[in-house]
């Protein structure tokens, strides 16, 4: 069977004060005449449809209006998983009727894991859930951390998989040694969001959503499939695209890309404010472009920014390099000050920019022994 793997779309998505909706429905016609050329047998939604838990109207109608095309007017099979931007719960809204016309949505984690079944191949999908969550719907107490999360909710899947039959895990996930970029919202501080990918050995193929690039991970059968638009300038030098993958009954499968051409593209352009003004430079440029641009130029210089916007109207973010290179300078200076600090000064240092509450002794005696312990267990390891 074959189906196309897509994530991270994003609906209702602010870049530096600017609304992508139009972008994205440009680009979401191009992924419905691909769902026309291809006639796959299913679509699979990897979670983050919306950007944020409540989203504007015209977000929800776009979704409303291509869901409905793919699912209806194409008559194809949707498979979809909720992510940490989407609310569970508004997501999970009419699932239960939906799925009679083969459109599966699952917003909330429950402890019901029966696959879809679709051509011979069964889909184990998981929404995004925080540990806690996890942690109460399995009623497990171990569960502390989104490993140990999906670690216990792939032992539940297991215990019902046909050997003889191919699977495919569709879930919203970090797994360890992933490359993230500005737009992707943090898991959980430290380590603790992150996923092994030996988890997911049970499955053929796992789609996963949640890191924007088709090449964050390099694993034989994990993948992600990379978010549909630039959300951030950290992703001006990726390649977006969606997956096609054409599975045997045996589970082996191939993949291939579909890479999408957007409205307008999001880049950087380096240089001196006359060479980008130089109609000789600009007229061989896409002008319309989403652009961050770093002056190269020394000195005090009037208006820049509405300078260029007078030969390149989508200019969202302005530099200087000497700026970059100061803030360089300051950052590594900083880092040399923290190192002189214990660890303790810095954890009173974080308490006081994420709370509100008073560092007390008693707080103070606490951490000092969990330092105390961590330094023990790092000198006996």
């Amino acid at each position: 069977m074959k189906f196309i793997h897509t994530a991270d779309w994003h609906l209702g998505k602010l870049v530096h004060g600017i609304y992508m909706t139009e972008e994205q429905r440009y680009i979401l016609e191009e992924f419905i005449e691909l769902v026309k050329e291809e006639e796959p047998d299913a679509v699979v939604i990897a979670g983050d449809l919306y950007d944020r838990s409540v989203p504007p109207t015209e977000a929800v109608e776009l979704l409303d209006e291509v869901l409905f095309r793919i699912n209806v007017e194409l008559d194809t099979p949707i498979v979809a998983v909720s992510g940490n931007h989407d609310s569970a719960e508004r997501l999970s809204f009419g699932s239960s009727w939906y799925k009679h016309s083969q459109f599966y949505l699952k917003g909330k984690i429950s402890a019901d894991f029966t696959p879809i079944h679709i051509k011979g191949v069964n889909f184990h999908c998981v929404p995004y859930a925080e540990p806690g969550t996890v942690r109460q719907v399995l009623d497990d107490d171990s569960i502390n951390s989104h490993h140990a999360a999906m670690e216990a909710i792939v032992n539940r899947i297991e215990e019902h998989m046909n050997p003889d039959e191919p699977h495919v895990f569709v879930g919203h996930a970090f797994v360890l040694g992933g490359k993230t970029t500005d737009s992707e919202r943090t898991l959980s501080v430290g380590g603790s969001g992150c996923v092994g990918a030996d988890v997911f050995k049970p499955f053929h193929y796992t789609a996963l959503g949640h890191l924007h690039s088709p090449d964050a991970i390099r694993h034989k059968s994990i993948r992600y499939s990379g978010s549909l638009l630039k959300y951030s300038f950290s992703e001006a030098a990726q390649r977006k695209s969606v997956t096609i993958v054409e599975m045997g009954e045996d589970g082996t499968f191939e993949c291939r890309e579909k890479v999408l051409q957007p409205k307008q593209d999001m880049r950087e352009l380096h240089g001196h404010m006359e060479e980008l003004l130089d109609p000789a430079f600009y007229q061989s440029q896409k002008v319309n472009d989403y652009l961050k641009i770093t002056l190269h130029d020394e000195g005090t210089l009037i208006d820049p920014i509405n300078q260029l916007r007078q030969v390149y109207p989508n200019v969202l973010h302005l530099e200087r390099k000497r700026d970059l290179t100061d803030a360089k300078k300051k950052n590594s200076f900083q880092i040399l000050e923290d190192k002189k600090r214990s660890e303790l000064d810095l954890f009173k240092e974080f308490y006081k920019d994420m709370t509100t509450g008073e560092f007390n002794g008693e707080k103070e005696n606490v951490v000092r022994n969990v330092i105390d312990i961590a330094r023990r267990e790092v000198d006996h390891a």
